[in-house]
């Protein structure tokens, strides 16, 4: 793994993170999922050399205002400033060759708004994409946003009582994590994996995960995929994901015109941790086309 800053045009540094064949012809960029970071993808970074079989580069990164990268704003907490952001990254991070664009649930959307907002650079560079538990319209992914009420209200607690708020916080962690584990995972998911995932979404709440919360209900994601629709398109979701359900990848591929719908048993809506062998496979089989 190598970690490097990328500058966007309006100052925000974003944290990338490389691995793979440097020098190789084909890169997979893989966007994360809302309230999560780029270690979603560390099992799929890992499986897919292997699974293309000849060299690839994987470039996995954080959004504005999630893992390390720079912070958002309530201006650029947006769906259409992640898609730019992503662009940014093709362009400036990939300078050459074709590339594999592949998200998760926000992460889609990103990928979504990349093609839409900037459609001469998607169709100069991007071979395929891939949507990972992405809904083509409106979905539950919002349910997992606290209210912005909440957020400011345990801000403003903290401000008045610290310690004693933040104590309270750490008693109620296990049962948050419980209810995360539920909404997110399927039924048998790796106790590794779920601890992972507490601890991304713990580190976005309650700031990051209040600040992008409006962004779900403004993206229109159908009217977003007439450009992605012009390069293969897969649509990956898990049988048991309470979040985006299975049947909203069928949904995508006919708002998309084209693809495949990709269906994975036992598995919820963290797909990169549950099932990241077939993932990789699936994403493979775009970067060796």
């Amino acid at each position: 793994m190598r970690a490097q800053r990328l500058r966007l045009d309006d100052g925000t540094e974003l944290n990338l993170v490389a691995s793979g064949d440097p020098g190789a012809s084909v890169t997979v960029v893989l966007a994360h999922g809302y309230a999560l970071d780029h270690r979603s993808w560390h099992r799929v970074s890992t499986a897919l050399p292997a699974a293309v079989g000849t060299p690839v580069r994987v470039l996995a990164y954080d959004h504005r205002g999630h893992g390390e990268s720079g912070p958002a704003t309530p201006e650029t907490a947006t769906i259409e400033q992640l898609g730019d952001d992503l662009g940014q990254v093709i362009e400036r991070a990939v300078p050459s060759g074709p590339v594999v664009v592949v998200g998760h649930a926000m992460g889609g959307m990103a990928a979504m708004a990349f093609a839409e907002r900037r459609p001469r650079l998607f169709r100069q560079r991007v071979a395929g994409s891939v949507f990972v538990a992405t809904a083509a319209a409106r979905s539950g992914e919002a349910a997992l946003a606290w209210p912005k009420s909440v957020g400011k209200l345990v801000r403003e607690l903290e401000r008045a009582f610290g310690p004693l708020v933040r104590a309270v916080r750490e008693r109620i962690e296990p049962a948050k994590t419980a209810g995360l584990r539920w909404w997110l995972f399927g039924d048998e998911p790796r106790q590794e994996d779920v601890a992972l995932m507490a601890e991304m979404v713990s580190s976005h709440w309650p700031e990051t995960v209040s600040l992008f919360r409006p962004a779900f209900d403004r993206y229109d994601r159908e009217a977003a995929l007439t450009v992605a629709g012009e390069r293969p398109v897969v649509a990956v979701v898990g049988d048991e994901d309470r979040l985006c359900p299975a049947w909203h990848a069928n949904a995508l591929i006919r708002a998309v015109g084209s693809g495949e719908a990709l269906v994975l048993p036992n598995a919820g809506h963290m797909v990169p941790l549950e099932r990241p062998g077939e993932l990789a496979e699936c994403i493979a089989a775009l970067a060796r086309s």
